[in-house]
């Protein structure tokens, strides 16, 4: 049997050996040549426009099925927020519940009614919370063949079923294995190409080459996601000397915006693989890396962005001012370090589609290489970046105003909530301001309210003895 098995085995490993160079050749031609050159050639847009067809030919299966078993399909409220009557202020509340008997009292004081407010306002805080909703995934309209997204949508019909497990094999079988080989050849030319400018001796050469290899390898990673990105006013790009600020939802946001140019990344010292990155990194491009003892000085963080921003030639730094990632639904309370510069700001806003694969990094629920994996096999990663006009501190504005004016139009652009709340409660507790704030409120129905009338009560008074208080000023001046 020697004799037999012998050519057998022989012309498997020819046989295995053809399949690799053939795997090797198509993904050199077809992905990576592309990605050095920064050319595409239309696949992964035919890919999402068929995904598409897919999804609306589900949906309809999932109508039909929920018909047969008269069943209602859940569709959740649109980026699963609820939407509200306008709010009235604490006093007109208050007021209301007080009802007509306390405008017949002469001196504002505590009643019981007041206590119903506050329930119903912790009570709609519970049932409907502004914040904690935005630290989990968001709600999809419709069922996009992930059980990560729903776990009961499979059941409804065979044939859907069946569409779920050929997804299955095609996401784990066929685009993970491709997407990991495309991360790891990413990630591998990045630190060697850039260790290797590193040592170049002439500046301008080795800023120069440090892009390319930046760009290159950052769109070998674009493409290992599968990411399929609009950019939008590419006029408005940030320039060198300059922050870039956006909104943050995941780690890759940084992979999505380099794609489209090199920015000096702001982050602190990491060990490992992250660490080995960031050595290799900071040896060809101006990065800044602050060691864990030194991120809590505010002075020194913004010492070093100032002497970067005032150096024109390099390029400009990338800023996350949440401090957190988001849901994409809402932008959160900006950090002001990065607006007391005085320098330009470029905002950004980036727009995930999580009909193809939620973006949206939950570091309480997910370690880094989990996530990563959900993110390789999903479908896709589909968004849009707008480039905002860039904007400059005006004359009389404090830092904090400034960095509430470039939330706001980053929200407006990106269809988001705008939030006063700092995402920093993602594993905090309220500050005590806030508690105090709301104390302080109340304490103007009770006794606020009382002194605006005596005050308005005295202007009365002057308003209607003019002459009086005229010739008291006159024997006054007189003595």
């Amino acid at each position: 049997m020697a004799w037999f098995t012998f050519p057998v085995d022989n012309l498997l490993c020819r046989c295995l050996g053809i399949s690799v160079t053939l795997w090797l050749t198509l993904l050199f031609v077809f992905i990576i040549v592309p990605a050095v050159l920064g050319v595409s050639f239309g696949m992964r847009r035919l890919y999402m426009r068929t995904l598409l067809k897919i999804f609306e030919w589900a949906m309809l299966r999932m109508e039909m099925g929920a018909k047969e078993r008269n069943q209602e399909l859940y569709k959740p409220y649109s980026n699963g927020i609820i939407a509200k009557k306008p709010t009235s202020s604490l006093q007109e509340e208050i007021q209301e519940l007080r009802g007509s008997a306390s405008c017949l009292r002469s001196e504002p004081e505590f009643e019981m009614a007041d206590i119903f407010y506050f329930c119903r306002r912790g009570v709609e805080s519970i049932v409907d919370d502004e914040v904690t909703k935005r630290f989990s995934a968001q709600e999809l309209e419709s069922w996009n063949l992930l059980t990560r997204s729903n776990y009961n949508f499979r059941h409804i019909s065979l044939r859907l079923t069946v569409l779920w497990g050929l997804g299955v094999l095609i996401r784990y079988g066929v685009l993970l294995p491709l997407r990991v080989t495309l991360a790891v050849t990413g990630i591998s030319l990045l630190l060697v190409l850039t260790t290797v400018v590193g040592f170049l001796p002439n500046r301008k050469l080795r800023f120069y080459l440090s892009e390319k290899v930046h760009l290159m390898c950052y769109r070998i990673c674009v493409r290992a996601l599968t990411a399929i990105i609009t950019y939008h006013n590419r006029e408005n790009k940030p320039q060198n000397g300059g922050i870039c600020v956006a909104n943050h939802t995941t780690p890759i946001d940084v992979i999505i915006l380099a794609n489209d140019g090199c920015y000096s990344l702001v982050g602190q010292v990491h060990g490992g693989l992250m660490g080995m990155i960031q050595r290799a990194m900071v040896k060809s491009s101006p990065h800044i890396w602050f060691e864990r003892s030194e991120v809590k000085d505010r002075h020194l963080v913004a010492k070093r962005l100032g002497d970067h921003v005032a150096d024109k030639t390099k390029q400009p730094i990338l800023i996350f001012p949440e401090g957190t990632c988001i849901n994409n639904t809402s932008v959160m309370m900006f950090k002001k370090g990065s607006f007391e510069i005085g320098c330009t700001v470029y905002p950004v806003a980036i727009k995930y589609d999580p009909q193809f694969g939620d973006a949206f990094w939950n570091s309480s629920k997910y370690g880094m290489v989990n996530y990563l994996l959900r993110m390789m096999s999903s479908w896709a990663i589909v968004c849009s970046v707008w480039y905002l006009p860039p904007m400059n501190r005006e004359e009389g504005e404090d830092a904090v105003q400034f960095a509430n004016r470039v939330k706001a139009a980053i929200a407006a652009q990106g269809g988001f909530v705008d939030l006063i709340w700092d995402g920093g409660l993602k594993r905090a507790k309220v500050k005590d301001a806030f508690k105090e704030e709301q104390q302080k409120l109340y304490s103007k129905v009770l006794v606020g309210e009382q002194d605006q009338q005596d005050q308005s009560g005295d202007k009365h008074l002057e308003d209607e003895n003019p002459e009086e208080d005229k010739n008291n000023q006159d024997s006054s001046k007189g003595q």
